[in-house]
């Protein structure tokens, strides 16, 4: 049995969008099932848009979302000889001939076209030429591929099931500008035959293009690969997912806190399904997907199921991977994460209570710098009178303990409660204000063991003055 090798072929002309990170997911999951190979190629020949920087952006969304290449990548731009090595081919075969048309000539026979209601295309003037004709001839000739006039193309494909083109229906496709540079219809079938490219998975815009491809391929004496169209992605309006829907670069999600399983995992759902499983870790979609089951319907994006997919990964990873991914936001947030606390202590203690990592790291920036404020709603709510008395009793008891342990800890709270006739929270929640600035924390024993004595008595001696520096009545 032949390997399985799939391409992600990005233009880089903007960054790695929800869309092309599906079609990659698809294709790498594909290919890992299957035991293959997956190739990245990078399809940069339009010069004028394609920038350095959105091929990094790319590259890097790829390692985040730990979609790793085989091969690759590979650059268009690099392969020019091999194009026209294939173009001269089929010009020596009569497959491919030279198209004069000036493009006044080609734009007056178009609106001819439509004034006649036909659907616009080339007429073939040039198709039968031996040479350039007499009048209206372009200093800077196409390069046409001769599309059968008779027949069918039949694109046999996995989401789709059979499609069929006319291919009357198709026109004779430039394949080579005037300048010489090749057409992405072209350039693609060159490097899918080239390649080895067994399957191409890839968006239902490109469905149209097939066909086309197909001819290329047999032209030029290759298979084509089975091809496999995934369907569009829609916004909540029913409209093609853009910007304006949250269509940005999958890096924005990671600056947003979310983990890359999260996102596969999501991405994954919007046309695939397995029984009513929603949750995935990504070996398991490595076993279970197949494209063959992917729904030929359209998908709609829901950012609130991605939240809540993000929170149930963070939920059940492990800590030293959430703890990876933090603390690169807590840097952002002017926090050394090795300074302080140990990190995968304070995820362990925080998975449980975060929809994002940006929000896990905001709630944790206490256990590493003290609050240079009090939430003023939280301490409107638990300073009151009589606190300061709670407080630094709390904070000689605390300060006196021969073992700091959150069971230890846990017996001053309920001890001074008992003291005061008041209820645990209301000694608990002043302690948390206390030590974090806001009345949210894990369980506050387990947030001061890992604080720290000193740290924990100072931050409570804190309170305790500023509470006694407060204008009365």
């Amino acid at each position: 049995m032949t390997m399985i090798r799939t391409r992600f072929a990005p233009s880089p002309t903007g960054y790695l969008h929800i869309g092309g990170a599906r079609t990659a997911l698809y294709s790498w999951l594909h290919t890992r099932r299957h035991g293959g190979r997956f190739v990245l190629r990078i399809e940069d020949t339009d010069r004028e848009r394609s920038t350095p920087e959105a091929v990094n952006a790319i590259l890097e969304g790829m390692a985040w979302l730990g979609l790793d290449y085989d091969e690759g990548p590979f650059y268009q731009t690099e392969r020019f000889e091999r194009y026209r090595t294939h173009l001269q081919t089929l010009l020596d075969t009569g497959q491919a001939y030279y198209c004069y048309c000036t493009r006044e000539r080609l734009e007056r026979v178009r609106n001819e076209q439509l004034a006649r209601k036909e659907k616009p295309r080339y007429d073939g003037r040039c198709r039968d030429l031996d040479g350039p004709p007499s009048d209206e001839v372009s200093s800077e000739p196409v390069v046409r591929f001769r599309t059968p006039l008779e027949g069918h193309v039949v694109v046999d494909d996995a989401i789709r099931s059979k499609v069929q083109f006319l291919n009357a229906e198709l026109d004779d496709l430039i394949i080579a500008r005037g300048d010489g540079s090749p057409t992405y219809n072209f350039t693609v079938v060159v490097d899918d035959l080239e390649m080895g490219i067994t399957d191409v998975i890839r968006g239902d815009d490109h469905l149209n293009n097939t066909p086309r491809q197909i001819h290329l391929y047999e032209a030029l004496g290759a298979q084509p690969p089975r091809f496999a169209h995934v369907p569009m992605i829609l916004g909540e309006d029913g409209k093609r997912l853009s910007k304006r829907h949250g269509s940005v670069s999958v890096l924005q999600y990671r600056e947003e806190g979310y983990l890359p399983e999260a996102l596969l995992n999501y991405l994954v759902r919007l046309g695939w399904s397995h029984g009513d499983q929603e949750v995935f870790d990504v070996e398991e979609l490595i076993q279970l997907f197949d494209i063959n089951e992917v729904n030929h319907s359209a998908s709609t994006f829901n950012p609130s199921k991605l939240l809540w997919l993000n929170q149930q990964h963070i939920m059940r990873s492990e800590a030293p991977h959430v703890a990876r991914h933090l603390a690169p936001l807590l840097a952002e947030r002017d926090v050394d994460p090795g300074a302080g606390p140990n990190l995968e202590t304070i995820v362990r203690m925080q998975q449980e209570r975060a929809k994002t990592l940006v929000e896990m790291a905001d709630n944790s920036l206490f256990f590493y710098r003290r609050p240079h404020a009090y939430e003023e709603k939280a301490a409107r709510k638990n300073f009151k009178e009589g606190t300061a008395e709670i407080l630094e009793h709390c904070q000689h008891r605390l300060s006196g303990l021969p073992e700091w342990s959150a069971e230890a800890i846990h017996g001053v709270v309920t001890e001074a409660a008992e003291t005061f006739e008041v209820g645990m929270g209301k000694v608990a929640q002043p302690i948390r204000v206390a030590v974090s600035g806001g009345a949210v924390s894990p369980p506050i024993d387990q947030t001061l063991e890992l604080l720290g004595r000193d740290e924990t008595v100072a931050r409570v001696e804190a309170a305790v003055e500023w509470l006694r520096s407060q204008p009365t009545g």
